[in-house]
């Protein structure tokens, strides 16, 4: 039995662990916040009754089942077993590279790592690992069970033998793999980060309300979300700190953070998470 070890229990780390859980893998989820882990039953089982009143596809989810089959531990008890390790931790190179520095004194040596990252270069993290080669990047989308394609992300040293098991485990998720080479932001962020970011600047000048950017986004141009309420619920700190991240890496202007998205996240606006963000919840 293959065993998914995923490291952070936040908004994308419960999804994904609820997924492989479903899809019958025995799953570590591990974070170092007791009281995240403690909350996180509760949050899994709330989001399938939301996933399946939404999806037909997802109405044989059973919560039950899926926490059933999860071990919650703010330690890395029983990484030594798994198969692969799906990172999901905050989009910070110092939080994310000690991850890795302890995940490599603890798994196998033939597990292979999955970086759910929006950003941050997945060159540059698995050089911190000592088989850099069995590293990908695996950027799912949000929320996971919904969505069917996975970002997958080349690194330099990334194998075919990596990139062929990162496929297989997907498609054992009923999820497809759109394998691209790695680039800060890669394709899905670096679109969609500039789409937020201009969209909060819309808000800021006053030209539209939340509500008729996002309207023009899922009537006009078709999309199921709008910007805004896509970095609701992504988290609009995270979303602030993948800008960062663009910015640095590539110096562009084009990357700079609206004033107002940095104002909001420093007054505890951060979306879905915190009840209120370009929308109240």
């Amino acid at each position: 039995m293959t065993v998914v070890a995923v490291v952070g229990a936040g908004v994308m780390g419960v999804d994904v662990a609820a997924t492989a859980a479903h899809y019958g893998y025995d799953v570590i989820l591990k974070d170092v916040d007791p009281g995240v882990l403690s909350e996180a039953p509760a949050i899994m089982r709330r989001n399938v009754r939301s996933y399946r009143m939404v999806s037909p596809e997802l109405q044989e989810w059973n919560a039950a089942d899926i926490v059933g089959r999860i071990t919650f531990t703010d330690t890395y008890e029983g990484f030594g077993q798994a198969d692969w390790v799906i990172e999901n931790v905050t989009e910070d190179w110092e939080v994310k590279s000690a991850v890795y520095k302890e995940l490599s004194g603890v798994c196998s040596a033939e597990a292979f790592f999955a970086v759910n990252t929006s950003c941050i270069s997945i060159t540059k993290l698995a050089a911190l690992m000592p088989r850099p080669e069995r590293v990908i990047g695996m950027h799912f989308m949000n929320p996971v069970p919904l969505k069917e394609a996975v970002e997958t992300v080349r690194g330099f040293h990334t194998s075919e033998e990596t990139i062929a098991a990162s496929e297989s485990l997907l498609r054992s998720m009923n999820k497809t793999a759109i394998l691209v080479n790695d680039f800060p932001g890669f394709v899905a962020n670096r679109l969609s980060h500039l789409f937020m970011n201009e969209a909060a600047f819309l808000v800021q000048d006053r030209v539209a309300e939340p509500a008729q950017i996002d309207a023009i986004f899922k009537q006009g141009y078709g999309h199921r979300m709008g910007p805004l309420e896509t970095a609701d619920l992504i988290g609009l700190d995270t979303v602030v700190r993948s800008l960062e991240v663009l910015y640095q890496n590539y110096q562009d202007p084009k990357f700079r953070c609206c004033p107002l998205l940095r104002q909001m996240v420093d007054a505890g606006l951060y979306g879905r998470k915190s009840g209120r963000g370009f929308n109240m919840y």
